[in-house]
């Protein structure tokens, strides 16, 4: 029978799921608080890394349409909701997980599709996000920065010169030749 408590659970959960990125489900057997509590503040402010329990979550995983988790919620169960950088999130559950073995990832949702253990580390593999951008800022960033050493060479060339605005003889006399020619 549904009391108003599990009600709530669910509905909290299955809001979790809608409001997330990506979603992960850990096994957690063995991890003391304080390990857990290490792994919440690895994982940052934006990522909620929740106990749950496994007929509940079930339950809020098909109200919130994923399919997932389906066969993996058995054991003692944590998922990450990840509301920010998902690459950042599956990097510190992946880097806790290889130095406490105790925690198993079993499988994740990112966008909207399915993970396995190996799609969480893939992940996990990839650059951040700030990263990607800071990347494609220094790629819009280049051809103005070659732009204004240029310009800025040509300053520096008319000043060595006097500041004469003279063509050189040398691009004069092909055009003189070419005038001729024409005739």
């Amino acid at each position: 029978m549904a009391t108003p408590t599990k009600i709530s659970a669910v509905e909290e959960i299955t809001a979790d799921f809608k409001e997330s990125t990506a979603a992960v489900l850990t096994e957690y057997r063995g991890l003391t608080v304080a390990q857990l509590k290490q792994l919440r503040r690895s994982l940052g402010q934006e990522t909620k890394y929740a106990v749950v329990k496994n007929t509940l979550t079930g339950i809020a995983a098909k109200e919130a349409g994923i399919e997932a988790f389906e066969g993996q919620l058995a054991g003692p169960t944590a998922i990450a909701f990840i509301k920010g950088d998902a690459v950042a999130a599956a990097k510190s559950l992946t880097d806790f997980a290889k130095d406490n073995k105790q925690l198993i990832i079993k499988t994740g949702v990112f966008e909207g599709k399915a993970l396995d253990a190996a799609g969480v580390a893939a992940l996990a593999a990839l650059e951040s996000r700030e990263f990607q951008l800071a990347r494609v800022a220094g790629v819009l960033q280049a051809p103005a920065s070659a732009a204004v050493r240029t310009i800025e060479a040509l300053r520096a060339k008319l000043e060595e010169n006097g500041g004469a605005t003279e063509a050189p003889a040398e691009v004069e006399a092909p055009a003189a030749e070419a005038a001729t020619e024409e005739a």
